[in-house]
């Protein structure tokens, strides 16, 4: 069985930075594309970032592009988003997603899997 498990979320001051982790496990996730997505009260869950496992290419929403980045360990099924320059608006439960055949990487929809979410609150 398929499990994904964010770590790293807690309460930092805009302007500030955080790491948040996302551990996959049950299977090799050789091929496999993860997304990280956030969801607000009374939001719906939005896209963030995307990584392809083979090749690592990258994908970004305009709202986090050039302060957030998406990295990942193959040998420890680790995906993580380094948040920089943190806004009030960043406040949401983050997700990580994987799925081995992503059709767009912007769309929920195209992941099987997902976490339970971390808890991400900027302070102003």
């Amino acid at each position: 069985q398929v499990q994904l498990l964010e770590s790293g979320g807690g309460l930092v001051q805009a302007g500030g930075s955080l790491r948040v982790s996302c551990a996959a496990s049950g299977r090799t996730f050789n091929g496999y594309t993860m997304g990280w997505f956030r969801q607000a009260p009374g939001k719906e869950r939005e896209f963030v970032a995307a990584i392809r496992w083979s090749g690592g290419s990258t994908y970004y929403s305009d709202t986090v592009k050039g302060r957030f980045t998406i990295s990942r360990d193959n040998a420890k099924n680790t995906v993580y988003l380094q948040m920089n320059g943190l806004k009030a608006e960043d406040t949401a439960v983050y997700y990580c997603a994987a799925d081995s055949s992503v059709w767009d990487v912007g769309v929920s929809r195209s992941y099987t899997y997902w976490g339970q979410g971390t808890q991400v609150t900027v302070s102003s």
